[in-house]
């Protein structure tokens, strides 16, 4: 079986500290030929000059295709659409268009007076420049704000109407969750692309926090397995080894791109990419 292509995910540096294992991290996964790399907004919209700054940083100085995320949180429609000019003009094409988490704190999501209602209105707009590619998410398991089981297949598809040209899925523990989905997406009339979301599992304990927040379930198999691994100080080949089985699965069932989310911390992310066949094939020379 061919070695899957595979994209990355970082988050923006709020320290300097912060900022060595940003660029730490790109220079491990670079060479990895990844097809794109995206760096986040934080909750609220709070990194959005830092997430400016790393995408065109990253863009220029390391010659990777970057895609900014771009949320609709706190800005009025003509700052958001003035952000997406002002990555066009440093060259960055590749958007991921989302609504964004509403700011710690402040409970749902509520939309400026002046800004984007919801996801879909951000990719009209966007779409309508002609500038961008744009991704968008996706949930294979419900969403905390979901009505009920479809709502997550209807705002996906609308997503894609509107001008979106492939997904990348929140994560999730267990590979039939995203082959449910894909299956229903499918039977939606959903063609493009739906790319799964893969977490590494850094730390257990902050893994099952945030599947919380984001109302991913945790099999509680899989807790167990973790709980007697952490027992026995095997946490970290447990989390190699849960990942691997999960890409590989993915794998088995036609998947064959993968979109890693990195924490900015590289070493595990690298060595499934290399346990799936995943290996260094061009040296990362930075640009002057």
């Amino acid at each position: 079986m061919p070695a899957p292509t595979v994209s990355f995910e970082f988050f923006p540096p709020q320290s300097l500290e912060a900022s060595f294992r940003l660029w730490e991290t790109v220079r491990t996964l670079a060479p990895l030929d990844p097809t794109m790399v995206s760096v986040t907004y934080g909750a609220g919209g709070t990194t959005r000059a830092l997430t400016h700054e790393a995408v065109a940083t990253i863009h220029k100085h390391y010659g990777l295709r970057v895609a900014a995320h771009l949320t609709c949180v706190d800005a009025t429609r003509a700052e958001t659409l003035e952000i997406a000019d002002q990555y066009a003009a440093a060259g960055v094409t590749d958007i991921v268009a989302l609504r964004g988490d509403p700011p710690k704190g402040s409970g749902q999501f509520t939309a400026h007076p002046e800004g984007f209602r919801h996801s879909v209105e951000l990719i009209e707009a966007l779409s309508s420049t002609g500038k961008f590619n744009l991704r968008v998410g996706a949930y294979p398991d419900r969403h905390p704000e979901a009505q009920n089981d479809m709502a997550d297949i209807f705002w996906l598809k609308a997503k894609i109407d509107a001008g979106a040209c492939e997904a990348i899925t929140q994560f999730f523990f267990e590979p039939e969750t995203f082959l449910r989905f894909r299956d229903k997406c499918a039977d939606a009339g959903i063609s493009a692309p739906i790319i799964p979301g893969i977490l590494p599992i850094e730390n257990w304990a902050g893994t099952k926090r945030f599947a919380t927040r984001c109302g991913t379930p945790v099999p509680a198999e899989l807790d167990a397995a973790f709980e007697t691994a952490i027992r026995d100080g095997r946490e970290e080949l447990m989390s190699l080894a849960h990942a691997t089985e999960l890409c590989s699965t993915l794998m088995d069932e036609g998947v064959d791109h993968l979109h890693f989310y990195t924490l900015n911390k590289p070493e595990l992310t690298r060595d499934v990419c290399a346990a799936l066949g995943v290996t260094p094939e061009v040296k990362l020379e930075e640009v002057a």
